[in-house]
């Protein structure tokens, strides 16, 4: 039986707890040994008004270590809620090695942007994790000014891969970002386990006559999408 062609021309794939795993084992000893309950840190970290300036770029990740730090202080001393804000902000992370693998694969075929909410440093965490070269365009929020699940940063990141909405595979962990995704026509995959990855890509691998794009090959270098200009 010959296998149905591929419904999409570009992989859009979020980053973290996708292709990019953390270790939290350090933070969550200290909170232990804090008597605090586990992930009471993350839940302080990710609220709304300390994350998303992080993840815009309106502030870096030593003013975001403090403010965490200072939301910590009613339950432990100033120096261990320092240590736990640090702890938080400096864990240990790694490219999920099957995760890249099989973008590696997508990439030879179509076009693949990461599109990620993350730091302004997020260029120097791509090559130290060895994977500074895995898609052909990068959209950080912390570059673009604007942060998923808002529309804008999936239109620019279609308009890089040069594919229309609905001719895109969105990948991500958060159901807000797929819904979104799903909302401008894209095929959107919530991503549990690399499983999900995996059979997501399968019709881009068994499609009949794959070949890849042009300025697809490995080794090409991604492009950095450009900061959107601010009046």
């Amino acid at each position: 039986m010959t296998p149905p062609p591929r419904s999409f021309d570009a992989v859009l794939c979020d980053l973290d707890n996708v292709v990019r795993l953390y270790d939290f084992s350090e933070l969550t000893s200290l909170e232990r040994e804090s008597g605090l309950a586990a992930g009471l840190t993350a839940s302080v970290a990710y609220a709304p008004d300390l994350d998303l300036p992080l993840l815009l770029g309106r502030v870096g990740v030593g003013r975001w270590t403090e403010s965490v730090a200072g939301r910590l202080a009613p339950f432990v001393s100033p120096g261990r809620a320092l240590e736990l804000a640090r702890a938080m902000a400096d864990a240990p992370f790694r490219a999920d090695p099957e995760a890249v693998e099989l973008l590696r694969r997508a990439r030879d075929l179509v076009r693949l942007v990461i599109v990620t909410n993350a730091t302004a440093g997020l260029e120097g965490e791509l090559e130290a994790m060895g994977i500074g070269d895995l898609a052909h365009h990068v959209v950080n929020s912390a570059w673009e000014g604007v942060a998923k699940p808002d529309p804008e940063i999936y239109r620019t990141a279609c308009r890089l891969a040069g594919v229309a909405p609905e001719r895109c595979l969105f990948v991500d962990d958060r159901a807000e970002n797929t819904e979104a995704a799903a909302a401008l026509g894209m095929s959107a995959v919530r991503y549990r386990s690399v499983e999900d990855l995996r059979q997501a890509l399968e019709p881009l691998f068994t499609a009949p006559g794959a070949a890849a794009p042009s300025g697809a090959a490995a080794g090409t270098a991604p492009r950095r999408a450009t900061v959107r200009p601010t009046s």
